[in-house]
């Protein structure tokens, strides 16, 4: 399947394609999601969103350093003994660069669902459980339609087992199930030991959805300050790759809701997430590439696609190709890595010039 051209307006047959899907429990009119990015600070950027196609929008995240430093007076305890500490408070950005505060975001839930229909899920990017829960809270009584859990843990201390990891997570999602009755999904990492294994426990707690993948943003070593770096890298219809993999691989063994994000670039990719199982599939660099109007060339190709190939909906396709359908699951498998590295050395070997 190749990127598909922009074909301008669509016909009436393309028009009356079925789009619609089912994402944690909320109906939508189509697959495109907006997921968390600084657009999202922008009130009227969400409503463009929504006239440009969006069927949801998932709001930049709510981070938990900026409800316990504003809780507990961010200026006396980032700065209090900086001259023993410097290079380790230097770490934490203000405040106000973490985008709005505890307060303003709730407000700014409020406002996102009065400005537009689509549903608007909220963002937490979660640590541990402790005051989450109360904010969880909070984001419901505010109005998101739905809560995204944007966990972000990197174990660095050699004593900590990836089992007690995997149940800090599996706990985070039990307490907030226990506290909102709004849908909770949680994004996942891939650096899981089984993540079939994570994915069905996540289930059981209680997850309405799982969102594959959070990318990791890697610092970066400054050479001429001898400094380490913070970097931001869009994502490439190249990462989409691993999704697919594991959501081919996860649909129909966990009962819950799958969602792609990272490298939904074009309509091709929304298509190949679909088949992969996906419910819905978000996209952010794409439209910090090219511009919430971006989002119009997708939906109109994808409806060109799905006329050309006879697939009156969404739903028709969505698992058609996870491992599940496809006659050789082998090619998820460790069969289509011996496979690839195969036809690898045999392509190397023809391109290789005579010896001699």
């Amino acid at each position: 399947m190749t990127d598909l051209p922009f074909t301008g307006e669509n016909t009436e047959q393309e028009r009356h394609v079925d789009l619609r899907t089912s994402y944690l429990g909320l109906r939508l009119k189509s697959p495109l999601v907006c997921s968390a990015s600084p657009l999202m600070e922008d009130v009227d950027n969400i409503r463009r969103m929504e006239e440009a196609g969006a069927s949801a929008v998932v709001l930049h995240s709510l981070f938990e350093e900026q409800l316990t430093l504003e809780s507990f007076d961010l200026d006396h305890h980032l700065f209090a003994g900086t001259d023993s500490f410097a290079e380790a408070t230097s770490y934490l950005p203000e405040l106000s660069d973490l985008g709005l505060g505890p307060e303003r975001y709730l407000e700014h839930v409020t406002a996102a669902k009065t400005a537009v229909e689509i549903p608007v899920i909220a963002s937490l990017n979660c640590v541990s459980a402790g005051s989450w829960l109360e904010y969880a809270t909070k984001l419901e009584q505010a109005g998101a339609d739905a809560l995204e859990l944007n966990t972000y843990f990197l174990a660095t201390d050699p004593d900590r087992t990836g089992s007690f990891i995997d149940a800090m997570y599996v706990d985070l999602i039990s307490d907030i199930k226990a506290r909102v009755k709004i849908p909770v999904a949680m994004k996942l990492s891939p650096f899981f030991s089984s993540i079939p294994h994570m994915a069905s426990r996540l289930a059981t707690a209680g997850a309405d959805g799982l969102v594959l993948f959070n990318r990791f943003y890697q610092p970066d070593f400054d050479l001429d300050q001898l400094e380490v770096s913070p970097t931001l890298t869009l994502s490439t219809p190249a990462e989409l790759l691993m999704r697919l993999h594991w959501i081919a691989i996860l649909h129909g063994r966990v009962t819950t809701d799958l969602a792609v994000t990272g490298g939904v670039h074009s309509a091709t990719d929304v298509l190949k997430s679909m088949m992969a199982g996906a419910r819905v599939a978000m996209m952010t660099s794409a439209l910090l590439k090219y511009g919430i109007e971006h989002l119009r060339s997708v939906e109109r190709d994808l409806r060109t696609w799905m006329v050309e190939h006879e697939y009156e909906s969404i739903e028709m396709m969505q698992g058609s190709m996870s491992h599940a359908a496809v006659a050789e699951p082998g090619a998820f498998e460790r069969a289509n890595y011996m496979k690839v590295l195969r036809a690898g050395a045999l392509a190397f070997k023809n391109q290789a010039p005579p010896a001699g």
